[in-house]
């Protein structure tokens, strides 16, 4: 069985709904919310590139700076203890943002069993007023723009906290996969259940049960491409890469998560940087 959840609602009852499924994902120790193995350790930058972080997907170039020893980077809607630990691990002064107290409680452990120091702090992430302008190097950004009605303030705020030139590194559903559905139909192939505007309009995706594509009890909502890459565009970024993670598999199962990446791509990746001019008590 899988929550009702409502059709609609403000973004404060929004932030509040999915901050409780994720503090429940975080309890029942969820995919989504285990902390980076042991493994990742031993090489943690090598580790990030190899998870498709530090390089374009067959572009043949790095997306992040050689090194990240001593840059600010924040780790937006990011709790769990994975993105965090890593990043400050391959030298870079972080911090982790998230809504839920479960999944920053990951974090919190895994910091003090791996004696690494970086900063943990609660909140939403269209809401970054607790930076100051400009204090960020690098900002990650992991699958999370679903979770909110609303993301063009989400890329105002990244743009705000980010300083001229940083870097903007984001995932997110594809508009297209959050359309489709889950399961193919007797011809093995998926079909197209939601409307992109219908749904911007309204309310949250109407629930499913528990898979790789959509997490328990979580309100998720549909994003255009023109919102997610004009937004960002519009927030002051330049798009600079781009891309849909492979997680296709030759001869997968029908139905299983890469027999349907091959129809749908679940994810869209996008490197960006910030043109915003620094202004004079920026650079004084």
């Amino acid at each position: 069985m899988f929550e009702s959840e409502p059709r609609s609602g403000s973004r404060s009852a929004v932030l509040a709904h999915n901050t409780r499924a994720w503090d429940r994902l975080a309890e029942s120790k969820a995919a989504l919310a285990r902390p980076a193995v042991d493994a990742a350790f031993a090489d943690p930058r090598r580790w990030l590139g190899a998870g498709g972080w530090l390089a374009g997907q067959g572009q043949g170039r790095s997306w992040l700076p050689e090194r990240l020893d001593g840059l600010e980077v924040l780790c937006l809607a990011a709790g769990g203890g994975k993105h965090g630990p890593l990043y400050a691990a391959a030298g870079g002064r972080v911090t982790v943002l998230d809504c839920s107290p479960a999944m920053l409680a990951l974090d919190r452990a895994v910091a003090a069993e791996r004696r690494i120091d970086y900063a943990i702090v609660q909140g939403s992430m269209d809401d970054l007023s607790m930076f100051a302008a400009g204090r960020f190097d690098l900002v990650i950004h992991p699958v999370s723009s679903c979770y909110l009605p609303e993301i063009g303030r989400v890329f105002q705020e990244v743009a705000r906290v980010i300083r001229p030139g940083g870097l903007y590194v984001s995932q997110h559903k594809s508009p297209a996969s959050l359309q489709s559905s889950l399961e193919p139909g007797p011809d093995g192939r998926y079909r197209l259940l939601h409307p992109v505007a219908g749904q911007q309009a309204g309310g949250p995706l109407p629930p499913e049960p528990p898979s790789r594509l959509r997490e328990h009890g979580t309100q998720e909502f549909i994003h255009s491409l023109s919102n997610i890459l004009g937004g960002i565009c519009a927030a002051g970024f330049v798009i600079e890469d781009f891309c849909e993670p492979d997680h296709t598999e030759a001869g997968a199962a029908v139905g299983s998560f890469p027999h349907r990446g091959s129809f749908v791509p679940p994810y869209l990746r996008i490197l960006a940087r910030c043109t915003r001019v620094a202004q004079l008590s920026e650079v004084e």
